[in-house]
């Protein structure tokens, strides 16, 4: 009788990685089914292990779920190294470890530094924004000048009909150059502001993209109708928003509420603001097919030209269900080629 033999594990460099994944249609319906999933009840998601590792302003996270039906499940190693920048290196870095859901056997190392955490990031906020923004919404506001600001507006692009992009960054330098460089690449409108209410007046979509420690956005900046998505708040020293703009806008959602009340928004409430704050999530949403504006519930012209007043605020904290299901779908890409 022949022995069963053991497959190597592959491996994949980013190149090869970035060759077939990207911010595409096909990945976007990846990422929302996975939040459908989880919003079903049909994942199994531990909690973050994180490490800090101060001295460096660094930090590790792991992070790994399996969704019910799927093939494989991905255990990602990410670090952030956040002088990186200042010796000519990124400040996020990573590899995700894909595993058989069957038979727990190895089945690639996926050598992405990163790459496939900022495309299901970038992929969650649009997910976001499709089920929470007014269908209309044209103008961006951005907050953070980095790379996952850039790919938050690509991403964005795949659910709405973006024309003018207004840019904040705490180096106006930065900004500046975000803002011209942005405008030739993509053909829109885009400029640099100076201030924090500047940027928001206008705006349709709120991106907030930092790794700041102090809270940046306050309820005052945000006009009528506006959708805040918040991204940078993914560990306990974090915050980008203040918390009236938890407390004082008319929907919260989150993609986990534990995470954000360890490493998201909510934990910036104190135990009164923390009872004032109806809390939803985004994968139930999802799953419920629940639309929280009025408008999202019409169709045709009335979708088309809702004009609701209402605020709506996302804390996105990055999830292992994201994780797996960006690593399944590169690696079925992968494996195609």
């Amino acid at each position: 009788m022949t022995e069963p033999t053991q497959e190597s594990m592959q491996t994949y460099s980013r190149e090869q990685i970035e060759q077939v994944v990207g911010l595409d249609a096909t990945a976007l319906g990846t990422i929302r089914d996975a939040f459908i999933a989880l919003g079903q009840g049909k994942v199994v998601q531990p909690p973050i292990l994180s490490m800090a590792i101060e001295e460096a302003n660094g930090e590790v996270d792991v992070k790994t779920a399996h969704i019910q039906g799927l093939k494989h499940f991905a255990i990602k190693i990410s670090p952030g190294f956040f002088n990186n920048p200042a010796r000519g290196l990124p400040s996020l870095n990573g590899l995700m470890v894909v595993f058989s859901a069957e038979t727990g056997l190895a089945k690639a190392l996926l050598d992405d530094g990163g790459y496939l955490t900022a495309i299901r990031t970038a992929l969650a906020g649009a997910v976001a924004a499709e089920a929470l923004s007014r269908p209309d919404s044209k103008r961006v506001a951005l907050i953070g000048a980095g790379e996952q600001a850039s790919l938050q507006l690509e991403a964005l692009r795949l659910v709405r009909d973006i024309e003018s992009v207004d840019v904040w960054a705490r180096d106006k330098e930065r900004g500046e150059r975000f803002a011209r460089d942005t405008e030739q690449r993509l053909g829109l409108t885009v400029r640099s502001h100076d201030s924090l209410h500047a940027v928001c007046q206008n705006a349709d979509i709120i991106i907030t993209a930092t790794p700041s420690h102090t809270p940046l956005l306050e309820y005052s900046m945000l006009p009528e109708g506006v959708h805040v998505t918040a991204m940078g708040s993914d560990s306990p020293e974090k915050r980008e928003l203040e918390a009236d703009v938890l407390t004082d806008c008319d929907y919260f959602v989150c993609d986990s509420r534990a995470q954000s009340e360890i490493n998201g928004e909510l934990k910036g409430l104190d135990e009164d603001q923390a009872k004032a704050c109806e809390v939803y999530e985004l994968g139930k949403l999802l799953a419920d097919v629940r639309r929280l504006r009025e408008g999202d519930q019409n169709s045709g012209e009335q979708a088309e030209t809702a004009t609701d007043t209402l605020i709506t605020v996302a804390d996105l904290t990055g999830t292992g269900v994201q994780d797996t299901a960006i690593a399944s779908l590169a690696l079925a890409r992968l494996a195609q080629r």
